[in-house]
């Protein structure tokens, strides 16, 4: 890789991680995009739709343990809510990782408009009281819970992403989940789901190591960073830019497959 390509490729991953650490992504709903188009309209060369998820999936992987790490002691993560549904994504996250090598490009991409088309319609359906919960009277189905994250987890492996962009409006429009506690917890959901989609995309040699490698420096220096803000700022806004970045994505997306 030349110097400006490894810049082009960092200033993507520092900006993706930031906003993911700040809504609780992994950033693929961000990052996808942006390398399958950014360095293409710059002049270096294109990435294929396999090659950016297996970069995302990796990335997300170390974009969401420094997430994590920003909400420890903070009271947000919901540990039995991490169990169930951390559990039954990391599942579905290898079948679709692996499983992902028998699909086209096109396909692929179509997954990946579908799942965010489905998120943003649930980002702006109403989530009224939802943050009047106090944190120690959270319930949930947990069942529910699982099953969601199993179905979600499959389809984020085949994209390489770990599917917190269509989890967090589950968890706040489906589960009733606090938008602080669902941002922290998602974090953490995401990172069990990204062991599954990696092992998938790294056993099936879809990983260009030298732009992964790079991403995951920015990773690491820009989702706490991220994550610090978005326990400062108030919660409507925080729903408003995931929601925002999720149609933005879709509407791309969905030109360019149309």
């Amino acid at each position: 890789m030349s110097l400006d390509f490894m810049i082009v490729i960092f200033l993507i991953g520092f900006v993706g991680s930031f906003i993911s650490g700040m809504v609780g992504i992994g950033g693929s709903i961000i990052k996808y995009p942006m390398l399958l188009y950014i360095p293409v309209m710059l002049g270096f060369t294109a990435f294929s739709a396999h090659e950016v998820s297996g970069i995302s999936a990796i990335q997300v992987f170390f974009a969401t343990i420094a997430g994590v790490w920003a909400y420890r002691g903070s009271g947000y993560l919901n540990k039995t809510l991490i169990a169930y549904m951390g559990g039954a994504i990391l599942v579905g996250s290898f079948i679709g990782g692996y499983g992902s090598t028998l699909l086209s490009e096109q396909a692929i991409n179509i997954v990946y408009a579908g799942l965010a088309t489905i998120a943003v319609v649930m980002m702006f359906m109403p989530k009224k009281g939802v943050d009047d919960i106090p944190l120690d009277q959270v319930s949930f189905n947990k069942w529910l819970a699982a099953g969601l994250a199993f179905i979600v987890g499959i389809a984020a492996g085949i994209v390489g992403a770990a599917g917190a962009f269509i989890l967090v409006p589950i968890m706040l429009v489906v589960l009733k989940i606090p938008t602080r506690m669902t941002i922290a917890t998602s974090l953490a959901i995401t990172f069990l789901s990204s062991i599954g989609s990696t092992v998938g995309k790294i056993v099936t040699d879809q990983i260009l190591y030298g732009p992964a490698a790079v991403m995951i420096v920015a990773s690491i220096l820009a989702a706490p960073l991220g994550a610090k803000l978005g326990q400062k700022m108030n919660t409507k806004y925080l729903q408003w830019i995931l929601a925002l970045l999720i149609l933005g994505t879709a509407i791309k997306i969905w030109t360019d497959i149309l």
